[in-house]
C-alpha cells in the first residue's frame, strides 16, 4: 500500500510525492494519498506488524517511506493503565499514552523520523523547523544522529530546559523575536529562498503522518480494540486529526472493528482558538495572540484548526480550554496518582480530563485513553511552588521533632 501522491485536502488536486505542502490551485493544505486498500489482507499485515521492530516502523505499510529507517528509536512508548486516577475522576476504565518515554522525551520524535527519513530519499543534507520546544529537541537530536546540518528557530522567550535540550546536539539554533507564529511566518519564508527540508513546513505532508502511529500503538497495546474516547492535546491541530486518521485506516482495512472513537481535545485559555470556535459554533479559527504557560500548544493561528474542528464533531466530542491554574493542577495530579511527571501540553490535556469526568461527559462503561505528549523535566518552572520540603539538622531527633510539627519550607 505504498503512497502514490499528495492530494489537497480541499480540491483534491494531486501533486508528485516531493517537498511541498500547499495546493496551487486553491492553496489548501497536502497530505498523503496511498494506493488503494479495500483488498488488503488483515491477517497478513497484523503478521507483518507484529513481526516488525518495537518502533513506528513496524507500521511501516501505512507511512509514506520507501527504505523505513532512523538513526535514533522513535515509538513503542508505554500505555499505562490509570486505575488511581480514573477512581479519583469517577471514570471506568482510564489508559495514559505516556508518549514523553520517545528519545527526546515528546511524541515529535515520531514526525521527525518519518520527515527525515522522507528528506533523506529526496536528497536534502540540511534538516530545520519552527518550533516551541520539543520539536526543537527532536529536530536537533535526530539531525545529529543522522550526521545532518540543522537549523532550528524558536521564540525567544522558550522554557530554558527546553532551549538547553536543543543547542546541546550542536544545531544551528536560532532564537527569533517573537511569537511561534511569527517564527513559522519567518521559516516558511527562508523555505523558499533554501533547499532545507523544514519538516513542518515543505515537509508537513510526511511529518504529519509520523503522528499516526500513536493511534496505531494504542489500538494494537488494547489487542487491536478500539477505546472509546480519545483526550489529547491541540496546538496545529494536526496529532489530534492524524490520530483518527491512524483508527480510521486501522478501521478500513480490517485490523479492527467498531467505530470511530469520540475525540476531546484539550487548549490553554491563553492560548485557545480551536476551542473558542467550538464554542461559538464557528467551523474556523479566530488567530490569537498566546498568552500561556503551556507553550508547546501556543499555536494563535492553528494550520489544523478547522479539520480538529469538525473531528470533535462528528465523533460526538468538543474541544475545551483550561486556565493556567488548572494545568499546573492537572500536572500535579498526573504525577500523584500515575508517577508520571508531564510538561505543560499534558497538564492541559489532565484538566480537560478532568473537566469532562466531572461535566458527566464520560460514561461508566467507557475505556478512556489521554494522550500525554512530553516530559516534565523540559517545564520545570511549573512544579514550583505546587509542594514543600522539610529542612533539619542532620540527626533523628530533628527529624521525628519536623515529622511532629510538620513545619515545611516552600521549594
Amino acid at each position: 500500500m505504498p503512497p502514490e501522491a499528495l492530494r489537497c485536502k480541499e480540491c483534491k488536486t494531486e501533486y508528485p510525492l516531493d517537498a511541498r505542502y500547499v495546493c496551487e490551485q486553491c492553496f489548501g493544505p497536502l497530505e498523503v494519498r496511498y494506493a488503494d486498500r479495500s483488498n488488503a489482507d488483515a491477517d497478513e499485515l497484523r503478521r507483518r506488524i507484529e513481526a516488525g521492530p518495537y518502533s513506528i516502523w513496524r507500521y511501516a505499510d501505512f507511512l509514506p517511506v520507501e527504505h523505513p529507517h532512523s538513526a535514533l528509536g522513535a515509538g513503542w512508548t508505554p500505555l499505562v493503565r490509570a486505575d488511581r486516577l480514573a477512581e479519583q475522576l469517577g471514570i471506568g476504565e482510564l489508559w495514559i499514552k505516556n508518549d514523553a518515554a520517545n528519545p527526546t522525551h515528546s511524541f515529535k520524535d515520531r514526525v521527525v523520523s518519518v520527515a527525515l527519513a522522507r528528506a533523506q530519499e529526496l536528497g536534502f543534507t540540511t534538516i530545520a523547523c519552527a518550533s516551541t520546544g520539543n520539536l526543537a529537541n527532536a529536530v536537533a537530536a535526530h539531525a545529529s544522529a543522522a550526521g545532518l546540518e540543522s537549523f532550528v528557530f524558536i521564540p525567544s522567550d522558550l522554557e530554558e530546559q527546553k532551549v538547553l535540550a536543543t543547542g546541546i546536539y550542536g544545531t544551528n539554533l536560532v532564537a527569533v523575536r517573537g511569537n511561534y507564529d511569527d517564527v513559522n511566518r519567518l521559516c516558511t519564508e527562508l523555505a523558499g529562498e533554501h533547499e532545507w527540508a523544514f519538516v513542518n513546513i515543505n515537509m508537513r505532508p510526511y511529518y504529519a503522518e509520523g503522528s499516526k502511529t500513536l493511534a496505531f500503538e494504542i489500538a494494537e497495546q488494547l489487542g487491536f480494540e478500539l477505546p472509546d474516547r480519545i483526550v489529547g492535546p491541540i496546538a496545529s491541530g494536526s496529532l489530534f486529526t492524524k490520530l483518527a486518521r491512524g483508527f480510521e485506516e486501522w478501521l478500513e482495512v480490517g485490523l479492527v472493528t467498531g467505530e470511530l472513537p469520540t475525540f476531546n481535545g484539550a487548549q490553554a485559555e491563553g492560548c485557545s482558538p480551536v476551542a473558542t470556535a467550538f464554542a461559538e459554533g464557528r467551523d474556523f479559527c479566530r488567530p490569537v495572540k498566546p498568552e500561556t504557560i503551556a507553550k508547546s500548544l501556543a499555536i494563535g493561528n492553528p494550520a489544523d484548526g478547522p479539520y480538529a474542528l469538525d473531528l470533535a464533531r462528528r465523533s460526538g466530542g468538543s474541544i475545551d480550554a483550561v486556565t493556567d491554574d488548572e494545568i499546573r493542577a492537572g500536572i500535579k495530579l498526573l504525577a500523584q496518582t500515575t508517577g508520571i511527571f508531564t510538561e505543560t501540553a499534558g497538564g492541559v490535556t489532565t484538566a480537560v480530563l478532568q473537566k469532562l469526568a466531572q461535566r458527566g461527559d464520560i460514561g461508566a462503561d467507557e475505556r478512556v485513553v489521554a494522550v500525554i505528549t512530553g516530559e516534565g523535566l523540559k517545564t520545570l518552572e511549573c512544579a514550583r511552588g505546587t509542594f514543600e520540603a522539610w529542612e533539619i539538622e542532620p540527626q533523628a531527633t530533628s527529624f521525628e521533632a519536623a515529622r511532629e510539627q510538620r513545619l515545611p519550607i516552600a521549594v
